[in-house]
């Protein structure tokens, strides 16, 4: 599938930061503060961060400044999972953008909204191999999620691959606290049974599970008419096939996934959107922060 082409996005952050920005007054403001804090580790002072977290021994030891990174048992972090497998690298013959590009922009707008009303977010992608950016906020936040989802290839099968979910997964599981909201972006497209359960076995000690189906519009719609050879990216196996004799399965098939993923999510207190790449991405941040505030799914 090769590298992702940055250029028809305008630069990941110049687009993620056009899409976040009219969203930014209207998100909520961080409940960090307040008692119960922690000690979780030091980092390099960023300018924009609070003078008084700096830590003058360490800052005489680096000769240069390092702050204090604090959390509390409910931090309200934002946790990316994003959807990086061979599937992802589809685009349609009218698309501008694969999925895995549409979903980065979604991901990178959300992390710009999520750091610039002080929260911390991190990041795992999904694929191989599989990547973990620890949570952090901030500038230095925003650029770890950035750079990481700049590097993401879209490789590997999520329908084979359970020992990937695992490790990308588990430190979602393990490092995000309650209050936390935590966000797939996938195509749900030849991914194992296990990815649904262990994404939503993390909706537990009061986190959000959100789920966001990227789609590419042909995808979406099967609006083929002429016969045609369907190939499955992930799984191995290809078919012929005259699409009026498949279409209604077809369809039936995608809106029984998204069923089955709603339903999961709504009985524990999550939300299911759904995201075409030829949609506005700004619709599709403030749903997942309209989701998000509201803690349960409609």
């Amino acid at each position: 599938m090769g590298a992702l082409d940055w250029s028809r996005l305008t630069g990941l952050r110049l687009r993620a930061r056009a899409v976040a920005d009219g969203l930014v007054l209207g998100a909520h403001a961080s409940r960090r503060r307040g008692g119960g804090v922690e000690f979780s580790g030091h980092r390099a002072y960023v300018p924009g961060d609070d003078l008084r977290l700096i830590d003058r021994r360490v800052m005489a030891r680096h000769d240069r400044p390092f702050v204090r990174e604090l959390e509390t048992d409910t931090d309200r972090a934002l946790w990316l999972v994003v959807d990086a497998s061979a599937s992802m690298g589809f685009r349609g013959e009218r698309s501008r953008v694969t999925k895995l590009e549409y979903a980065s922009v979604v991901a990178a707008a959300l992390a710009r909204v999520a750091t610039a009303t002080g929260d911390a977010v991190g990041l795992t992608v999904l694929g191989s191999p599989a990547s973990i950016t620890r949570p952090a906020r901030g500038a230095v936040g925003f650029a770890r999620v950035t750079a990481t989802l700049e590097a993401a290839r879209a490789a590997g099968d999520l329908s084979r691959d359970l020992a990937a979910l695992d490790r990308a997964l588990f430190p979602v599981a393990e490092r995000a606290r309650a209050g936390s909201v935590v966000v797939l972006l996938s195509d749900l497209v030849d991914v194992h049974e296990a990815l649904m359960r262990r994404f939503l076995a993390l909706a537990t000690r009061r986190r959000v599970a959100l789920a966001v189906r990227v789609l590419d519009r042909e995808e979406a719609s099967f609006p083929f008419s002429d016969p045609l050879r369907l190939v499955a990216v992930e799984g191995d196996y290809a078919v012929e096939t005259n699409p009026d004799a498949v279409r209604a399965g077809y369809l039936a098939a995608i809106a029984e996934t998204r069923e089955r993923w709603q339903r999961g999510l709504v009985d524990r207190g999550g939300r299911f959107v759904d995201a075409a790449t030829d949609g506005d991405p700004v619709e599709i941040v403030r749903a997942v922060l309209a989701a998000a505030a509201g803690g349960r799914s409609s």
